[in-house]
């Protein structure tokens, strides 16, 4: 039988292969992982269809196939006949019967297997590194790419005590600087891929405003203090985001839209997906937070704070990143005071939220000091205009800075 490369995520054309999990000749179980791929939205591993012997391995590690390709063959025998012992036993270095089949292999991976996303696994591999040897710096002890170059350099330098005692044996030389190099392959490369199709698509135009966030940032206090007769209950700032696009979004159907060209036609989306986008340690990655028009605040943060661990953890499932309709970009915590972003495509809209500052403003002709936040919607104006983006953006600004209106709405 034939095992393919089936469609595992939404709008997925083609993926490269990371690791394979068995060889030539190998028996494998059923619903066994043959082979781990990346796309340009996730990593998922291949299992087997049914019982049978690894055949014919056809693509090597780093290629990119199509959907539909046939990655590896297999064959499936329920029953072994006694004049064709199974050959997965000896291959695995395990006893085989000549009636039975193989016996005593070993089907479960390692325990204590070490945090580090395919891609870091195969760089070290081929520079020929055991990562159990490598420390990690990244989040939970999580190894990366640049952990694995810096074990490299370790290795390839003395130490400084060796070091220092050459130099006193040695006239000082002169070193040539070391270069590396990271891989251009994987998420990194499909996420240029899918930037570039955006970029040179849709004609991308970003508008700027501010937003006071001084009352939203009250009730959420207000929220997380509680009173005597209800306990406080955590509602993130991007809950508040999310709930006020949403319903500005219900207002302007537009920027909820996407542009089909070969149809010749927009369609307005009915459900509001809002894409998250999300910084890992293998790139961007935008889980969806589904129907939110349907979730109360509580709900929105609770989702959305499930779905950015996930996506941390490298354990998004295809139904995670799929149907989005608009994506948000909080880069606001991590500093940005602003930014021009690149549409998540096929999607009409993109808004980001930047760095909350207290400020001097004017406010009945008097300098008071306020909260205030960027933000920048970026837009394909092939769909909207300009002044459909300001009054679009007006909207958003007027649920934020007067944040009970959106618990009318929810009545």
């Amino acid at each position: 039988m034939d095992v393919k490369l089936h469609d595992i995520g939404e709008g997925m054309h083609e993926a490269e292969i990371l690791y394979y999990f068995v060889k030539k000749g190998d028996f494998v179980k059923n619903d066994a992982p043959l082979v781990e791929v990346q796309t340009d939205k996730m990593t998922a591993e291949l299992t087997a269809p049914a019982e049978g012997v690894i055949e014919e391995i056809k693509y090597d590690v780093g290629d990119v196939i199509e959907v539909g390709t046939t990655i590896l063959t297999m064959r499936s025998e329920q029953k072994q006949s006694s004049k064709e012992p199974v050959l997965a036993g000896q291959a695995a270095g395990t006893e085989t019967n000549q009636s039975s089949g193989p016996r005593n292999f070993n089907w479960e991976l390692p325990s204590t297997r070490v945090k580090a996303s395919p891609h870091t696994r195969r760089i070290a591999r081929e520079q020929g590194i055991k990562i159990e040897d490598v420390k990690g710096t990244g989040k939970g002890g999580r190894i990366l790419d640049e952990d694995i170059f810096a074990f490299m350099e370790a290795q390839s330098n003395p130490s400084p005590v060796k070091e220092e005692e050459e130099v006193k044996k040695q006239p000082p030389v002169e070193r040539a600087g070391q270069q590396q190099t990271i891989p251009f392959r994987g998420r990194r490369k499909q996420i240029a891929k899918k930037m570039t199709q955006s970029l040179y698509t849709a004609p991308h135009v970003t508008h700027f405003d501010e937003v006071d966030m001084t009352e939203v940032l009250k009730l959420k206090d207000q929220l997380k203090k509680g009173t005597d007769r209800r306990p406080g209950v955590q509602v993130s700032v991007a809950a508040f985001f999310i709930k006020a696009l949403q319903l500005s979004l219900k207002e302007f159907p537009i920027f909820n839209s996407k542009l089909d060209e070969e149809k010749g036609e927009i369609l307005l989306e009915s459900s509001y997906n809002i894409g998250l986008a999300t910084g890992t340690d293998e790139g961007l990655i935008v889980p969806v937070l589904k129907n939110v028009e349907n979730l109360s605040l509580i709900d929105i943060h609770k989702q959305m704070k499930d779905l950015t661990k996930k996506a941390v953890d490298n354990k998004l499932s295809g139904h995670d990143l799929r149907g989005g309709t608009f994506t948000i970009s909080n880069v606001g915590p991590m500093g940005s005071t602003g930014a021009t972003p690149i549409l998540n495509y096929p999607e009409t809209g993109l808004m980001a939220f930047h760095k909350t500052k207290k400020m001097p403003v004017v406010i009945d002709d008097e300098i008071v000091i306020r909260q205030m936040m960027n933000v920048t919607l970026t837009f394909d104006h092939r769909v909207a205009d300009g002044s459909q983006s300001v009054a679009f953006t007006n909207r958003f600004i007027d649920y934020i800075e007067n944040p009970y209106e959106m618990l009318i709405e929810l009545i």
